[in-house]
């Protein structure tokens, strides 16, 4: 089968949109797929591509998701919508946010995209072993994860979704979330207009996560790309991603993947799967849990040195979700949801980063060269 990246040259070079697959597997998708795919899609797929463990999954292209709004003249309604607009009165904006997000969620998909993500939902569960596998439904649009802009967070992401009927419905609103008041202000502040814009949706299994968090390969406080810092707290990576709750705070040295820096908090909240509802949900940790290491040593490890092949493949500093999943044994449970360019110290003068592909040793050496303390 071609590549979703090889389908869009086909198509560009044929002038054919019609030759777009409306579904593709992550693993057919690569970084250069993002017009097809959408940034977190196709990073999923590169990272699949250079051997890192992903959970599997597929994706509704942009092409899909066209498709969907030309159908019911969707795209033209919102167009009119949002002219004239005025991104600076927010109260206005929630209104016209959720009309518009309305139209589009009431929409049904045509019997043939329905057909077509059914199979790839059924297919997936075979992969599985798990019948009505549980999944995360993801946005993915093509603007997201730019190096310069951080849309991350701007479109949603539903965890614990199963059933075709449930994993249609939160596609169409993660498609709608490409309009939520937030967004909508925050393509208008950077310059990014609606017209060049699109969003692929992410349907993956879900790690049934015993452990989850964020990392970054670089201090996300001060820029240092000697280290590789780790924040985690029990069950999915919600409470950590949000902010609900203080994680456990790991920092290791890059080149020597030692624990250089340790701090356990107390975490009084974690999100958990409810056995009932099958979903997604907060809840207390035990008092006697709540100051205990939410990750063992081998582990930070382990996640530390993965964080550093994807920083090598990348070739610049890297914001990673990651998951410890329950269900598997140790060695092979750790799986990474999400990899993007950090943007923050990415932005600050190229004279302060490591040019684009050095190690951590060139970072450290060019320092003492220069007579700059490193950690």
């Amino acid at each position: 089968m071609a590549s979703a990246a090889t389908e869009i040259g086909r198509a560009a070079a044929g002038g054919a949109a019609a030759r777009l697959p409306v579904v593709c597997w992550l693993e057919e998708c690569r970084r250069d797929a993002v017009p097809l795919v959408g940034g977190k899609c196709a990073s999923l797929g590169e990272l699949i591509n250079s051997g890192v463990r992903v959970p599997p999954g597929f994706a509704l292209t942009t092409e899909g998701c066209r498709r969907f709004m030309a159908e019911a003249d969707r795209a033209r309604e919102v167009k009119l919508l949002l002219a004239g607009a005025d991104v600076n009165d927010l109260a206005a904006l929630e209104v016209l946010s959720a009309r518009i997000r309305e139209l589009i969620e009431a929409e049904p998909f045509s019997e043939e995209i329905e057909d077509l993500v059914a199979e790839c939902y059924r297919k997936l569960a075979l992969r599985a072993c798990m019948p009505g596998v549980p999944v995360a439904v993801r946005s993915s649009a093509t603007a997201e994860d730019l190096v310069g802009a951080s849309f991350a967070g701007q479109q949603d992401t539903y965890l614990w979704v199963r059933g075709i009927d449930e994993v249609l419905h939160h596609m169409r609103r993660c498609i709608s979330s490409l309009y939520t008041a937030r967004a909508i202000a925050y393509r208008a502040n950077k310059g990014f207009g609606d017209e060049g814009l699109a969003i692929s949706v992410g349907v993956q299994k879900m790690a049934n996560s015993y452990t989850a968090g964020v990392m970054f390969t670089i201090h996300p406080a001060n820029g240092d790309r000697s280290v590789i810092v780790i924040d985690s707290n029990f069950g999915f990576g919600e409470s950590v991603v949000s902010g609900e709750v203080t994680p456990d705070h790991f920092v290791v040295n890059k080149v020597t993947l030692d624990i250089i820096e340790r701090v356990v908090s107390q975490k009084q909240i974690c999100y958990t799967v409810d056995a009932r509802t099958q979903t997604s949900q907060a809840v207390e940790v035990p008092f006697e849990r709540q100051k205990v290491q939410s990750l063992i040593d081998d582990e930070i490890t382990e996640l530390a040195w993965m964080g550093k092949q994807i920083e090598k493949h990348y070739g610049q500093p890297m914001d990673i979700e990651w998951a410890v999943d329950k269900d598997l044994p140790e060695g092979g449970n750790i799986f990474i949801l999400q990899a993007r360019p950090e943007t923050v110290w990415s932005a600050k003068s190229q004279a302060t980063k490591t040019p684009a592909g050095g190690s951590a040793m060139d970072y450290i050496l060019s320092g003492m060269l220069a007579g700059k303390r490193v950690s």
